[in-house]
């Protein structure tokens, strides 16, 4: 608990995975995925219940076994390749309301596909949050490889324009980077939000976001190629 706050963290780990099967409870350097976020967030000074939303038995296993809450098997249809988190969260915390009358203010969501993520990352993000009742959620974000002001799209007839523009300078786009604007990436480390952002907006983020730079950050797992570079990444830090 932070000030009078409730924090609720909510770990989505469902079963199915097309490029990395059961990816969520692999082993990544000696222990199952999940395992990082739980163990992240169980460090954490404000955090009062974790739980995990999966529909995955093997999941709900290694979660008990650590500590983690898992009252409820999320439902098949909540479950798809093409689901997104809302209706996740949603379903989480109204059986949370119906079945215990339990409602946190802090809802923090931790994505198992980012094993990097320190407790501070998760701490600093419920502080900010909690420090801010005016803001919808807090992201953590990290500065791109390269600036979308260096990016095109194709155009319909064919040819290359520029994905953004800086009115009134010409070929903005051949800038060095260091005139450019700052521009900042979307990182999964934590996202932390309000329990109204969720149940009142209906949204994950709401329209006052704000932001956690990290000064490096990693982009979560999704393939083979991201797996063993995260492998690499932790068997030299240890």
């Amino acid at each position: 608990m932070i000030q009078t706050f409730k924090v609720m963290a909510l770990i989505l780990a469902r079963g199915g995975s097309k490029r990395l099967p059961k990816k969520n409870i692999k082993p990544l350097a000696g222990k199952p995925l999940i395992s990082y976020s739980i163990e992240a967030v169980k460090a954490s000074k404000y955090v009062d219940r974790v739980i995990l939303s999966t529909d995955d038995p093997d999941a709900m296993a290694i979660a008990r076994d650590q500590g983690v809450e898992v009252p409820f098997t999320r439902p098949a249809e909540l479950a798809g390749d093409t689901v997104t988190d809302f209706p996740v969260f949603e379903h989480a915390l109204a059986w949370l309301k119906e079945h215990e009358g339990y409602t946190p203010d802090i809802v923090v969501q931790l994505r198992p596909t980012s094993p990097l993520r320190a407790t501070k990352h998760i701490d600093d993000a419920i502080e900010l949050l909690a420090a801010h009742p005016e803001a919808d959620s807090v992201r953590t974000v990290a500065e791109p490889e390269q600036s979308p002001y260096k990016m095109y799209k194709i155009a319909n007839n064919g040819f290359l324009e520029p994905l953004l523009r800086i009115e009134g300078v010409a070929e903005s786009f051949n800038l060095p980077q260091q005139k450019l604007p700052k521009a900042y990436k979307h990182v999964g480390y934590v996202d932390a939000m309000w329990y109204r952002t969720l149940m009142e907006k209906h949204q994950m983020t709401g329209t006052n976001i704000l932001p956690l730079v990290l000064e490096k950050a990693e982009s979560g797992i999704n393939t083979q190629e991201d797996w063993d570079w995260y492998e690499y990444l932790i068997r030299s830090q240890a």
